[in-house]
């Protein structure tokens, strides 16, 4: 294929992923059955596989503390799932139940989440298990909350029909996505702090929209553009890639 071709078939899949935004009619069934007309309840069968997991994901911590819940967040739990959804299992605690500072258990937790989700490839009808650690004062700016503990609602959502702009997701996301590739094409004179400032541009620009606008905010569904496009992974990927060419030598 010709770059060219690259470049025409990318387009179309960002053009796709866009559309995968819109709203649908209902619940996915595959994680949720419809007890009646706008009553959603998780499937038995789902609800007992994903306290497994959490179960298995918490021994791998080796750390004693207290579960206030295990939730399933983000658009599975919410109308605007998609094919490209993942299965975001957060497992609540208190983090100031804990001895140590907030941000020493913030690093810890993301470390053991990220070894954890690299090791393990868990599958639920098709979309990919993404376990995480909240702390249990965090704010929910989820607008779809499902306790999975308790088998009810915390946050319930709501059909909404939101104004999304495909125009300019794709713009600003294509912005992005040149200055990913940029930093990748220049990659021996590419700096990690280069890398961490245009990731930390990214998460603020995402951070602000969720504060404003919440899930259909514009800025929200550009990261979501960049992630399931695959540009945020190779974001992280380059980053490790500069680590590993500054540590080694070459002569």
């Amino acid at each position: 294929m010709s770059l060219f071709e690259e470049l025409i078939e990318g387009k179309k899949k960002d053009k796709h992923i866009v559309k995968s935004f819109e709203p649908k009619d209902t619940l996915s069934d595959q994680i949720f059955d419809e007890e009646k007309k706008g009553n959603f309840v998780m499937r038995g069968d789902v609800r007992k596989r994903l306290i497994e997991i959490s179960n298995d994901f918490i021994e791998s911590l080796n750390v004693e503390f207290f579960v206030h819940d295990v939730v399933l967040t983000g658009s599975l739990a919410n109308y605007n799932w998609s094919q490209y959804s993942d299965i975001d299992l957060h497992i609540l605690i208190d983090y100031e139940e804990s001895k140590y500072e907030k941000d020493i258990l913030k690093e810890f937790f993301d470390a053991k989440k990220q070894v954890w989700n690299e090791k393990h490839n868990i599958k639920i009808k098709g979309s990919e298990v993404e376990v995480y650690v909240q702390d249990v004062n965090e704010e929910h700016i989820s607008s779809g909350v499902y306790s999975i503990l308790h088998n009810k609602w915390v946050i319930e959502p709501e059909k909404d029909k939101p104004n999304i702009d495909d125009r300019k997701i794709l713009e600003k996301g294509e912005e992005f996505a040149k200055r990913i590739d940029h930093l990748i094409k220049h990659y021996s004179e590419s700096t990690i702090e280069q890398l961490e400032d245009l990731r930390k541009k990214i998460k603020d620009f995402r951070q602000s929209g969720l504060e404003s606008g919440g899930e259909y905010s514009y800025e929200n569904l550009v990261f979501k553009l960049l992630r399931r496009n695959g540009y945020i992974q190779k974001l992280l990927k380059l980053k490790t890639q500069i680590k590993d060419r500054k540590l080694s030598i070459t002569q």
